[in-house]
């Protein structure tokens, strides 16, 4: 492991210490998940990892790794992970999850890439006495467990940021919303938050459910939306994540904008950032990626030794198929120029030297990025 990744595990040793601290609580008080305490008594487990694509940079970069790091340290290094990425396809997760079934892992972590289609799978892990983390998405059946972010937070930073950038402004032409994947339920959950601040604020011209999250389909959206409205009227756009906000922005070149209007973001992706730095994106959302991986696995291992997750959560929510989930919900920043050192540089997500690379470097040197 990085130095980087290193120093961010730190960030999360106390709350580790709370999966230690839960071993002394009752097996009775175990959620529904637990497996028999005297099964897994030991470091000896086997956490079965799924998550949903390797486009976003995060999934491979933090939470794989970090995630690892947790459960060799809630095992005294005897704990394994086993990893699959589904690469965007909901039928191939599902098959995923009978091959962690069939290889006898003692719980899951599942970042399902269809909330509704994955349910028949957790249902069957559960059956099989496999208890199961929801990572970062709400999944529907019977979950144990479930951290994420604020995801409706996220809507309400990113729609105040644009209407902000905007100022005076703000009714003087049409904005283009660009939404996340309509699979995923914190696409729905961004666009609320953001529709909430930016409705009777602004005039949405154009608005999308951006297919599979993907760069391209934003970029042919956004192509579609210069094109119905154009390029003059547009003066802002809400892209729900950095990797779709990359393909707007080549959209906006390629139609020879004079200058580009604020772009939204999310997930602060090194290419979101640097672009940040050269002033083609307005602004990203920070998730401390530090905390919500170490947590899945605090619950997973926890969950797999039949222990109780009282000390780890706090809360709970409700999925449309479960309600009172317990629940760890992490807050969220937003990532403008004014506190890229403070947030990503200072976490150890990025050294500047990432940041300033050639193509940045004026720019970095520019506002005192060094």
């Amino acid at each position: 492991m990085n130095t980087r990744m290193r120093r961010a595990a730190v960030s999360v040793g106390a709350t580790a210490m709370a999966v230690s601290l839960a071993a002394c609580g009752s097996a009775k008080e175990s959620g529904d998940g637990a497996k028999d305490p005297e099964a897994k008594k030991g470091g000896d487990i086997k956490i079965g990892l799924l998550l949903p694509e390797n486009q976003t940079a995060r999934y491979e970069k933090f939470d794989k790794p970090l995630i690892e790091k947790m459960v060799k340290d809630l095992t005294a290094g005897k704990g394994q992970v086993v990893y699959a990425n589904a690469k965007q396809d909901a039928t191939i997760q599902t098959q995923q999850v009978d091959t962690m079934i069939t290889n006898k892992v003692d719980a899951l972590i599942v970042d399902a890439v269809d909330s509704k289609a994955i349910a028949g799978a957790v249902k069957k892990a559960k059956d099989r006495g496999i208890p199961v983390v929801a990572f970062d998405r709400l999944a529907e059946g019977p979950i144990d467990a479930y951290t994420s972010f604020d995801n409706e937070q996220v809507g309400h930073v990113q729609g105040k940021a644009l209407v902000d950038a905007l100022g005076a402004k703000a009714k003087d032409g049409q904005i283009v919303m660009m939404n996340g994947a309509i699979t995923d339920p914190n696409a729905a959950l961004f666009k609320k938050g953001a529709h909430a601040e930016l409705d009777g604020k602004v005039n949405i011209g154009k608005e999308y459910d951006t297919k599979e999250w993907k760069p391209e389909n934003a970029n042919a959206n956004m192509e579609g939306a210069i094109s119905a409205l154009g390029k003059d009227k547009i003066i802002g756009v809400y892209s729900a994540n950095d990797g779709m906000a990359g393909g707007i922005i080549t959209a906006l070149k390629a139609a020879g904008l004079p200058k580009l209007p604020p772009v939204t973001g999310q997930d602060a992706e090194l290419a979101g950032v640097q672009r940040i730095v050269m002033g083609e994106q307005f602004m990203s959302v920070y998730k401390p990626y530090v905390q919500e991986g170490p947590v899945a696995a605090q619950m997973a291992v926890a969950l797999a030794k039949g222990q109780p997750l009282t000390m780890i959560t706090k809360a709970t929510v409700d999925s449309p198929t479960k309600k009172a989930i317990p629940s760890v919900i992490i807050p969220v920043v937003s990532l403008t120029k004014a506190n890229i050192k403070e947030t990503v540089v200072r976490d150890g997500v990025y050294s500047t030297a990432e940041i300033c690379t050639a193509n940045v470097k004026d720019a970095c040197e520019a506002m005192g990025l060094k």
